[in-house]
């Protein structure tokens, strides 16, 4: 009998290549590193017949921060301006020469308050002793220091641009206006030199006012309002 095409000797199959079209006979997947033939499914866990792709590149990181949106309605950006800066310089330095000025006068308290009962007995007409106008000296140094520590915490949120205490600093700059001014005339007691230092105090807070009074001043306050109430500030 003729063989039939396609088998060896003995009946037994030969390595004829599969016929066209139809898929190759099951068998051994191909060795470790060899692509697979043409036809033959991939083995799982086997590289592509073109290696695996590249690894994607490492994540470069966090991007800019978005800015602050321009949109409808967005104010444009505002810098801290001058005005508040020169604003806020001048109630520190009125803070600053204040306290020079209490140190002076508390390094010779006996003479501060002689000069203290003699300007008001002269003025007032009553008789104020010594061990009065001593006790009224130290309890006016307490409260002195207490207002120091208050007028620095309002000028620091002055300074980030909170609107309300801008308004605090133009009512305690006020307070010290008239009181200065009282002061100045009737203030005989005071040395030559811390009546200089109460002139220097008077144009410092009367600056200090003013200038947080100015349209740029009035402007910024606006914009930190907006950026807080944006989540931005």
């Amino acid at each position: 009998m003729t063989e039939g095409h396609g088998s060896g000797a003995h009946g037994e199959p030969g390595n004829q290549p599969p016929a066209q079209g139809y898929p190759p006979a099951p068998g051994y997947p191909p060795a470790p590193g060899y692509p697979p033939a043409p036809g033959y499914p991939q083995q799982p866990g086997q590289p592509p017949a073109g290696g695996w792709p590249p690894a994607p590149p490492a994540y470069p990181g966090y991007g800019p921060a978005p800015s602050a949106p321009q949109g409808y309605g967005a104010p444009p950006h505002l810098e801290r301006p001058t005005a508040v800066l020169a604003g806020t310089v001048a109630f520190i330095a009125y803070i600053v020469l204040g306290l020079i000025a209490s140190a002076i006068q508390f390094s010779n308290t006996d003479d501060l308050v002689r000069r203290a009962v003699d300007a008001a007995n002269s003025q007032s007409g009553a008789h104020l002793t010594e061990a009065a106008a001593r006790n009224l000296v130290v309890v006016g140094a307490v409260i002195g220091l207490i207002f120091v520590a208050l007028e620095c915490m309002f000028i620091w949120f002055a300074w980030t641009g909170r609107n309300w205490a801008r308004i605090v600093l133009w009512v305690i700059g006020g307070l010290n206006i008239v009181s200065g001014v009282i002061a100045l005339g009737s203030g005989s007691y005071l040395s030559g030199f811390l009546k200089g230092l109460s002139i220097c105090e008077f144009v410092l807070v009367l600056v200090g006012v003013v200038m947080l009074a100015q349209k740029p001043a009035n402007e910024w306050y606006r914009y930190r309002k907006w950026q807080r109430a944006t989540g931005q500030g």
